[in-house]
Order: structure tokens, then sequence, then C-alpha cells
């Protein structure tokens, strides 16, 4: 076991910046996603089983303001409001990420982020006391804002303080706790604990508990190294970060690596999202995580969690025990989503990518078939079961968390809190416009709808299949290269030598020189 302060052996240094996880490293990103992306996922379920609750509460309290019951058109409004709020907060919330993460750092901006969720949280537990369903409203905003930061800073955190053969797994920790919130929400929401008249307050407020516990912890935790060293400038705090980060003294190949990236950015200066969308060297990445954002959200995962319902009850489900089927399902996409974890850095991000949108393409296909059969074909209703559950399973190990893994590996220090807010932006308007036109498209196209979501998937590997290059243990700048060759142009920190270590038969570490590369 390595101590901190002891030398690691020449022979160590083999695989660069290879390292591995510590008790601090895990510790940060139990505590960053727990805090911040987990309560993205509780809030994205958390108003679905109190809703018939809540619609009381505002009738409610409608009438005793004005003395008459609420019209059902207005209050279909309000209650699409609180709704539709959450993702256009995220929006904002996304575009806020480029100016806090570059002015105040990545742990900086999840600390002050705690601060909307706090709000929040005590605004909407406090709501039926202070008989007014407006700050629900406002809270699902602030809520918004909160998951939109959250979100994009979590996996950019966390990508930044990863060594590089974990950091897939590490990218995947956020998504996994968005999982978790979800199935949380789905078990607190049951009828049974906070999803009834005199809970669900309580259950709105809970949100406020894991930001608490990260505004507590986080502080004593250090800040990205590259963001200390590239923005900052500070190399003493950046080695030092780096140093309890690994557990060992010996950080100079990653210092140098972050050096290399440094002098291959110091032309270009810091992206703002107008010269990041401009700039022809980034532009093959730009294109790539606008694709596969889109694909994300517009594939139909908000469908089929719409259609699951319908779909178990007409396999003979009885109505009260279809929200346990719910939280089962829930339970498969925190399953997955643990084995995504463990298998991306051995199987990739392209297999995993390819994998899961195929899996969701086929999913629609056969869906579409089965539920326009299940009335004449009495099996097919199980069919059904069994493809929204393969569904699930694909997206829970691709499609859901790998794009976001990608813009921390695709883009480089200068130009990625830009790339964050243009993926994350389009992750949000893609959300909201799902919510939006789905059910006009289920009035019009009924389980028809599906093969729209089909050719979305299906046009989603292509691209990647052509375009998205495999980035499993390489470090930021090897991955800048690839991408520069498809873009076409030339790498400024290539005219520079670049050292690296070698293992020779026999153990032996050798280092070798290379002369500068040309793309």
């Amino acid at each position: 076991m390595k101590l901190k302060g002891e030398k690691r052996e020449s022979s160590d240094c083999d695989e660069g910046s290879k390292g591995k996880m510590t008790f601090l490293l895990a510790l940060v990103a139990l505590i960053s996603a727990f805090g911040s992306s987990f309560q993205y996922g509780y809030n994205v379920s958390v108003i679905n089983s109190p809703a018939p609750y809540m619609q009381d509460f505002y009738n409610r309290t409608y009438f005793n303001r004005t003395g008459v019951p609420m019209d059902s058109g207005f209050q279909t409004l309000l209650w699409s409001l609180t709704v539709s709020m959450y993702p256009l907060g995220g929006l904002f919330g996304s575009l806020m990420v480029w100016p806090m993460v570059n002015n105040c750092g990545r742990k900086g901006t999840l600390l002050i982020n705690n601060l909307f969720s706090i709000t929040a949280a005590i605004l909407m537990g406090t709501s039926e006391i202070a008989k007014t369903f407006e700050v629900i409203i406002l809270s699902r905003v602030i809520m918004g804002i909160y998951a939109g930061l959250a979100s994009n800073v979590v996996p950019m955190f966390l990508g930044e303080i990863s060594p590089k053969n974990l950091r897939g797994a590490m990218g995947i920790v956020p998504q996994l706790f968005i999982s978790i919130g979800i199935l949380v929400a789905q078990i607190f929401g049951l009828s049974s604990i906070l999803g009834n008249v005199e809970g669900w307050p309580v259950l709105l407020g809970l949100t406020g508990i894991p930001s608490l516990i990260q505004l507590l912890i986080l502080p004593f935790f250090p800040e990205s190294p590259r963001y200390l060293l590239l923005q900052k400038g500070n190399e003493e705090e950046a080695r030092q970060a780096l140093q309890r980060l690994r557990g060992w003294d010996d950080v100079d190949d990653e210092i140098e690596e972050m050096r290399q990236e440094d002098q291959s950015e110091k032309e270009e200066g810091h992206f703002t999202v107008l010269s990041l969308c401009t700039f022809r060297g980034l532009r093959w990445q730009l294109i790539s995580i606008i694709v596969m954002m889109m694909g994300q959200q517009l594939s139909g995962v908000n469908a089929v969690f719409y259609y699951a319902d319908r779909i178990f009850q007409s396999a003979g489900v009885d109505g009260n025990n279809v929200q346990y089927v719910t939280v089962s399902i829930g339970a498969i996409n925190v399953v997955m989503t643990l084995l995504a974890v463990f298998i991306v850095e051995s199987l990739g991000r392209r297999v995993l990518l390819l994998a899961g949108f195929g899996l969701c393409c086929v999913s629609c296909a056969v869906l579409t078939l089965a539920l326009n059969l299940q009335t004449t074909v009495s099996w097919m209703s199980y069919l059904s079961i069994v493809c929204v559950i393969v569904y699930i399973i694909g997206h829970a190990i691709g499609a859901s968390p790998i794009p976001f893994l990608l813009i921390t590996e695709m883009f480089l220090q200068s130009s990625r809190p830009a790339a964050f807010m243009v993926g994350g932006s389009v992750h949000w308007i893609c959300n909201f416009t799902v919510g939006l036109v789905f059910l006009y498209m289920e009035a019009g196209l009924g389980a028809y709808s599906f093969l729209i979501f089909c050719a979305i998937c299906l046009a989603t590997i292509v691209y990647i299949f052509i375009i998205v290059p495999e980035t499993k243990n390489k470090t930021f700048m090897e991955i800048n290269r690839i991408m520069a060759k498809r873009n076409k142009v030339e790498i400024q920190g290539d005219k520079e030598k670049l050292k690296d270590f070698h293992t020779v038969p026999g153990g032996q570490t050798e280092k070798k020189e290379f002369a500068s590369i040309e793309l």
C-alpha cells in the first residue's frame, strides 16, 4: 500500500497518469454526486406520485381565496407549469455554467449551488402551511437552475480530478446517483410512505438534506487540480491537491501532461460559447456532443416511462400495484447504471454508446408492434413489458451516462466550460421539448410515436459509429490529437518535444523523446 510521501518506483510510471482509486477520491465522488446529481434525479420524479394531492391543494387554496372552484383549464395550466418549469430552470442553470466554473471553480460552484436547493426545499416544504401554490412553481424553477448547474459541473469536476484509467467509471457516477435519486423519490412517493395528503410537503422538502450535507463536508476536499494550475496559474496548490487525491507525492507525470495541455491552448485563450461555435479546431467535438445530447433526450425515455404504467396494467397488473412496478423499473435503472460504472473501462465508451442506443432502437421498434397487436394477440402485452425493461437497460448503460462523460474527455480545459454550457443547454431544451410535444404526439400517433424515437436512435447510432472515437484510457491531449486529425488542424503543443515513459523488456523503465507531430 502506498503511503503519502512515498515515492513511486520508476516502473510504476510506465502508464503516465494511471492511478488507483484512493479513499479521498472515492469520498469526493460520493459527496459531489450525492449532494448534487442525486437531487437532479429526485426532483425529476418527486411530483409524480403526489400529483392528485398537490392538484387538490391548488384547487382548495384557490377556492379559499376567491370563493369559486378553479376552472379545469386553469388547473391544467398550473400543473403544466409545475412540471415544465423544472427543465426550463435547468436551461437557465446550464447557461450559468461557463461564468460560474471559470470564476468560482468547480468545487466553489457546487457549494454556491447548494443555496438554490436549500432555498427551494424550505419554500416547497412550507407551501401548504403558507397556503400558497405559487411558491411551488417558483421553487421548481429554482430547483431546475440547481439541476442545470449540477448536471454539468459534477461530471466536469469528477472528470478533472480522476486519473485517466478511472475517468470513465468516475464519469458515470453522477448518472448513477441521478438514477438512485429517481428510485428514492419513487419509494418515498409510495402512498404508504409520503405520497399521501399529509406527506407530500415533506416529500418535496427532503431535497434540501443532501445539499446541507454537501455544504458541510465538501469544503474540506481539494479543488480540481486542472482548474488550479491551468486557470488560476497556481502550481503549488494544484500539486498539493493532486498529491492528496492520488495518495502519493510523485505527481510529476500528471503536472507535465497538464503543462502540455496548457501549451497547446496558449494561442486560443479561454473559449466563450460564441468562439467555441466558430472555432474550426473543435468543430466535430461540438457537433458530436450536440448529436449525443439530442439523441439522449429525444430517444423516447420519457415516453417509455409515461407508457410503462399503461403497459403493465394491460398485462394484468392491478391498478393499485402499478406504483410498485414503477419502483421496480427504477431499481433496474440503478442496477444497470451501476453495471456501466464497472464495465466502461473494459468495454470502452463507443461500445456502450452503440449497444445502449441499439437496444433502445430495437425496443422502440418491437414496442410499436406489440402495442398495436396486444388487443388481438394475448401474449403481446408481455412482449411490451420485455421491451420496456430492455429499453431501460439500454438507456442506463449507454445513452444516459456516456454523453456527459464524453464532454469532459473531448474538450480541453479552456473550452470545457463552454462545451458543458452548450451540451447542457441542448440537454434541457430537448427535455423541455419532449415534455411539451409528447402528449400531442401520443394523441395523434398513439403507439406509432415510438417509430419516431426508433429513427432518432438509429440516426444517433450511425453518427457515433462514423465519427465518435474511443477515448478509453487516453489523456485529454491524446484525445485532442485524434479529433484534430478529423478537424484537419494542427495542435500547437505538438511543436514542442513530448516526453513519455515506456517499459522495455526486463521491467526497466526507458525515457524516450518524441519529435513534434504534424497533424
